[in-house]
């Protein structure tokens, strides 16, 4: 046998074990699909609980932790231990989020309405994805004709809001915002302690 046949023998052995590996997953998965088995944590004392949030958009007014008269952001998850935040932010009407820098990642994910960057050409628009990287400076702003904005955003670290010149003066964390929601709940005869459902 040359090599070109011991070439051809080893790819159609080759071709034979993938197309058994194809068929033992299709069996599996189709039995997942019919027969479906609760699987039991191996360490389930050390895993923290989920994080589940109904219906994100239609929530009641009193879970919006109010930052100004237009603006206010819906908790979703503060990970203490992690050093981010997932929120909603609401802004009602036409408004501005002042200039503010991330020194972490930021994911977003445009539920309702528009907005932009002055420091950008794209729009984000209702079911828009959005990545801003490390070290970013920008100001959002929610244009005319806008009645509500809300987007859901993913902070890792800080938010740090400048002046004109790009200098911090003001910065807030998983932290700040996890006081903040605490007292807003507090205020609104929630319970202070309704703020742990979203904290791990």
């Amino acid at each position: 046998m040359n090599d070109d046949e011991r070439g051809g023998e080893r790819q159609n052995e080759y071709d034979e074990n993938q197309n058994s590996a194809h068929h033992a997953a299709a069996v599996v998965s189709s039995r997942l699909v019919h027969h479906p088995t609760r699987h039991v944590l191996q360490r389930e004392e050390y895993v923290l609980p989920d994080v589940v949030v109904d219906d994100l958009v239609q929530t009641h007014d009193r879970l919006w932790v109010p930052q100004t008269e237009t603006i206010s952001f819906h908790p979703l998850l503060f990970n203490v231990s992690n050093g981010y935040y997932v929120n909603l932010l609401r802004v009602k009407g036409a408004g501005v989020l002042s200039r503010h820098k991330h020194p972490g990642a930021v994911h977003g994910w445009v539920l309702r309405g528009e907005w932009r960057y002055l420091e950008h050409d794209w729009v984000a628009k209702e079911g828009s994805y959005v990545f801003e990287p490390p070290g970013e400076t920008h100001t959002l702003v929610v244009p005319e004709g806008c009645d509500e904005m809300i987007t859901m955003f993913h902070v890792q670290g800080s938010l740090n809001y400048c002046d004109e010149r790009g200098d911090v003066i003001k910065s807030e964390d998983v932290f700040d915002k996890l006081d903040m929601a605490r007292k807003h709940y507090e205020s609104v005869g929630l319970g202070a302690s309704y703020v742990d459902n979203f904290v791990r």
